[in-house]
């Protein structure tokens, strides 16, 4: 064997580098390293990261200023798999910065980390690449790059990986995904119900509560409820339930129990299996209070479905909710109020809360809590719709005043609540009145002026139930509640309107307030939404034809009609024809601008002033006050007035002339000597001048006061009223009394006049004397001793009006203006079984007086027309 020769070890080659070690003491050096060609330095520098990113916020933060996020974004694809692992493990981490995530939404790499979730990956790739798109898919944005990237089926089936880590990541980017209803249907047709379901057998409790709060919202759509019934869901659920050691996941769990209870078929298949009622008994026997409000909710979705409230009333459910109404927190009883409010649709429950849930709920009104009070007002509502015992027994629970209170609540939904409530109580008197008493008028003015579409729509309608009586239609305008209730006319919201018009009609139904409600421009706005097709609705055109019935003046100016329904009172005044957009000007306004060259405006006052005492037979210096003296009829009155035995001297006041009590008295005995003979006559006539000069004198003292203005006095209509009420009411056919009064006008305005000789009667030179003397163009109708058509028209309807007999009042062109009567033709009347329509006749006043005329027929067209 030969000796051995040592071997030479050869040199290592010229051109290769040494191998060196780098030991790195700054972050900015590591960093420089990820520009490295070399995997190993690559994966060492991404790992050196990673335990430096882990250590805390400001670290991340570094990183982020040293620009590491572009070269690391670099390698999430990079060939080498420790290098891959490495990167993603750095983004899981620093994805919980918001600095990070918003520079990742710039280099748009979301897919570099999607791809990372591929099922080729190890477990390590798997758990940071999730990690990180469950930091990103909190912000919106990010939830729609990952869902349009293809993100949520990976995420999907990273659901089964055996490491909870993945699992919990996987799960709980879902949960922020399915917020959108986009990704809450790709969930279910990627078959995702099944794994979300396997996840509640987990021992890891945050894997169960983020599966179930992703149930919980995914159960929100029908199609899902229905996979989770056929995958066992309710099954698995109710088990949670039934185990004390998962009272962490109750609440969640009956939240998605809540959501599958909505479906019928869900309803009866709990029902049959006895879970309804494990929950009922659960929901009443638990302490814990987010269950208790759970619960409550589970109940209040599953009423909305009809078939449901009834297999919930035959599980006793009202009891469960009143238990839960008395709860202390206020969370559970702001559901059972909702869940209340659900099941008074049923009318069997509607009836079992009466006496058992309504005191409680009004207890509840008087609460600190907002929402409490909205609530409880809301079921309070829905119980007393419709249902007048229910309505009794809230007021009988005293709710009216905390209800009332509620109105100047700043929660809108409380206050429609509680206006809703009232308006259900208002709709019976005796608890109308009593919501009145509280001044409920007063407080509806502040939510008037809300800005929320369902308060100023429900107070509206409240206003409406509650404003039928005059005193509170007085107190809403003392509170000055109609301007804004106006206002409320050019809502965009059509239910506003429609009720905004509607208490409008209410409102109008006396004269003060109707008036109010046209100066504040009520009537215009109701024509203009009468013209719109939009904006006009069904009570509009009612509001606008109430508020011109109880303003008759302004009815018969604009529209040159009045119906036999329209009863002219005192106050009435004929202002002509007026033009559209022009200014309808008040009485007072007109008075108070003296005599002018607009035509006369004819007004009608058959009373006196309250001032002014009624004139008595004898004081005929005392009359020319008024114009004119009396006829014999209203002396006769004045006789039978002063000997009535009801009628005692010490009832009388001193009025506008200062009579005193003693004058006013002998006056009176006066008459009755007038009726014996004519031997007193001087002995009176000398003490009736003696006592007229005393009366006198005190008169400018009364004047010293600032009176209100008053129209002026007519006591020729007066005396009108009474002659006709004493002549034409005896006669018992209407057809008679027609022409009576016809003739009785006619007479009274100048006599018949011949049809060519219309132009000699000169009653337009007898107006102007009458304005001259008066100094004014509003002229009291019983001075005109020469009228014509229009002057006549409205004598005869103002008598027809005050003794009942049915006339209307229509104005026609160059001074015409007629009446028109309804009269049945008096050979069918005694046809049995046979009603004819009545036919329209026109009143003649000028030329034949109380003639009628059939409507339609020649010599009616030659009466009305010129």
């Amino acid at each position: 064997m030969g000796k051995k020769v040592k071997k030479e070890v050869e040199p290592p080659p010229k051109d290769v580098f040494d191998p060196l070690l780098i030991e790195s003491k700054k972050a900015a050096t590591v960093v420089l390293m990820l520009n490295s060609p070399e995997e190993e330095i690559l994966a060492k520098a991404c790992e050196a990261i990673y335990k430096f990113a882990l250590k805390g916020d400001e670290n991340k933060s570094t990183l982020l200023e040293l620009g590491a996020v572009e070269p690391l974004s670099k390698l999430l694809l990079h060939e080498d798999r420790i290098v891959r692992r490495n990167a993603t493990m750095v983004f899981g981490i620093m994805a919980s910065n918001n600095d990070f995530k918003k520079l990742l939404k710039e280099l748009d790499i979301m897919s570099s980390v999607i791809a990372q979730l591929a099922p080729e990956e190890d477990i390590v790739i798997h758990e940071f690449a999730s990690l990180c798109l469950a930091n990103m898919s909190v912000e919106y944005t990010s939830k729609v790059q990952i869902f349009e990237q293809g993100g949520l089926e990976p995420l999907i089936r990273l659901l089964n990986s055996p490491d909870p880590d993945v699992k919990k990541n996987a799960v709980e980017c879902i949960y922020n995904l399915v917020q959108d209803f986009q990704s809450r249907a790709a969930v279910r047709e990627l078959n995702a119900i099944p794994s979300l379901l396997e996840l509640l057998k987990s021992e890891y409790p945050i894997i169960q509560l983020l599966a179930l709060k992703t149930l919980g919202i995914i159960s929100n759509d029908k199609e899902t409820r229905r996979i989770l019934e056929e995958n066992q869901g309710l099954d698995h659920l109710l088990k949670i339930l039934e185990t004390k050691e998962f009272n962490d996941l109750h609440v969640e769990a009956l939240a998605v129990i809540a959501n599958c209870l909505e479906d019928i078929d869900t309803m009866q298949l709990i029902q049959q299996s006895g879970g309804l009622k494990k929950l009922l008994s659960f929901a009443e026997t638990s302490t814990v209070p987010d269950i208790q409000k759970n619960a409550a909710k589970a109940i209040a979705k599953a009423a909305s479905d009809s078939e449901n409230r009834k297999i919930l009333h035959e599980q006793e459910v009202e009891k469960c909710l009143i238990t839960l109404l008395g709860m202390e927190n206020d969370g559970t009883r702001v559901a059972a109020s909702q869940a209340i409010s659900a099941m008074s649709e049923n009318l069997a429950s509607k009836e079992y809360f009466n006496s058992q849930g309504i005191p409680q709920l009004v207890q509840l009104l008087s609460n600190d809590n907002d929402e409490v009070r909205e609530a409880s007002a809301l079921a309070l509502a829905n119980l007393t719709t419709a249902n007048p015992v229910n309505a009794n027994a809230a007021a009988e629970a005293e709710a009216i005043e905390p209800l009332i209170n509620i109105l100047s609540c700043k929660r809108d939904g409380a206050v429609a609540n509680a206006a809703t409530v009232l308006a259900n109580m208002a709709t019976q008197e005796p608890l109308r009145l009593g919501i009145q008493s509280h001044g409920v008028m007063s407080a509806m003015v502040e939510p008037l002026h809300s800005s929320n579409s369902a308060v100023q729509s429900t107070v509206a309608l409240t206003l409406a139930a509650i404003a039928c009586d005059a005193d509170a239609r007085t107190e809403l305008r003392n509170a000055g509640g109609l301007e804004p209730l106006v206002k409320l006319l050019h809502s965009k919201h059509d239910e506003v309107r429609r009720h905004a018009s509607w208490a409008i009609t209410v409102c109008a139904s006396d004269e003060p307030t109707a008036l109010e409600l046209c100066k504040l421009g009520a009537l215009e706005i109701l024509e203009e939404l009468n013209l719109s097709v939009r904006g006009k609705n069904n009570f509009s055109e009612g509001a606008h034809s109430k508020l011109l019935d109880n303003n008759l003046s302004l009815k018969y100016s604009q529209t040159g009609y009045l119906s036999s329904n329209n009863i002219i009172n005192d106050g009435f005044y004929d202002y002509g024809q007026t033009k559209p957009g022009t200014k309808f000007l008040s009485l007072e306004e007109i008075s108070s601008q003296g005599l002018t060259d607009r035509r006369a405006v004819l007004l009608i006052n058959s009373k006196f002033p309250e001032t002014t005492p009624p004139p008595s037979s004898g004081d005929d210096k005392i009359l020319e006050y008024y114009g004119r003296s009396t006829s014999s009829s209203l002396r006769k009155l004045s006789r039978e007035k002063s000997s009535s035995p009801q009628a005692s001297p010490s009832d009388e006041k001193p009025e506008l002339l200062g009579r005193t009590i003693t004058s006013l008295s002998k006056g009176s005995t006066k008459e009755k000597g007038l009726r014996k003979g004519k031997g007193k006559k001087e002995e009176e006539k000398i003490k009736e001048e003696e006592e007229l000069p005393v009366a006198l004198k005190v008169t400018p003292a009364v004047h010293l006061e600032k009176k209100e203005w008053l129209p002026p006095a007519d006591p020729d209509l007066c005396e009108y009223v009474t002659e006709v009420s004493r002549t034409i009411l005896p006669i018992t056919n209407l057809q008679d009394q027609i022409q009576v009064l016809a003739q009785f006008v006619a007479e009274k305005m100048g006599g018949p006049i011949e049809k060519d000789g219309l132009h000699k009667f000169s009653w337009e030179l007898h107006i102007s004397e009458i304005e001259f003397a008066l100094k004014s163009n509003v002229i009291p109708i019983g001075k005109i001793k020469k009228g014509i058509f229009y002057h006549r028209a409205l004598l005869f309807k103002v008598l027809a009006d005050k003794i009942g007999i049915g006339s209307s009042l229509v104005r026609g062109e160059y001074n015409r203006a007629w009446n028109e009567i309804k009269l049945v033709n008096d050979s069918t009347k005694g046809i049995t079984g046979f009603l004819p329509p009545p036919q329209v006749y026109i009143v003649d006043l000028m030329f034949h007086p109380g003639n009628l005329m059939k409507e339609r027929s020649a010599e009616a067209e030659r009466y009305q027309f010129l």
